[in-house]
């Protein structure tokens, strides 16, 4: 990824972030991927003003080759990552699994009136 001058985003250790933050471009990229508007991405990040979320946004646009390249490898680490926990203890995800579930159940279920 070039290291250009860009209003909205900054190079960092060959990842770009939001210009003057700490926010990863991609953590934005995935929100608005999934259909999240510029508004409701804003309310996620409350440190970030609208603008620089459209101008993240822009960035990708411009550069979306690259940052989805780079989205996929990103995840590929995490898959392994997450996969290499697992093997090492797998009771205890196979409890954390169990527990999540119960959640979810919980959740679903329709509360009483």
């Amino acid at each position: 990824m070039q290291n250009g001058s860009h209003p909205y985003v900054e190079i960092r250790d060959g990842l770009p972030y939001v210009r003057g933050s700490r926010i990863p471009l991609e953590s934005l990229i995935w929100l608005w991927r999934d259909g999240h508007s510029a508004e409701t991405i804003r309310d996620a990040y409350s440190t970030l003003r609208l603008a620089e979320v459209y101008g993240a946004i822009a960035y990708y646009l411009d550069h979306q080759a690259e940052v989805d390249q780079q989205l996929t490898e990103g995840r590929a680490q995490f898959d392994a990552q997450r996969a290499a926990a697992e093997a090492a203890d797998p009771e205890r995800y196979a409890a954390l699994r169990q527990r999540l579930a119960a959640v979810r159940a919980q959740n679903t279920q329709p509360s009483a009136s």
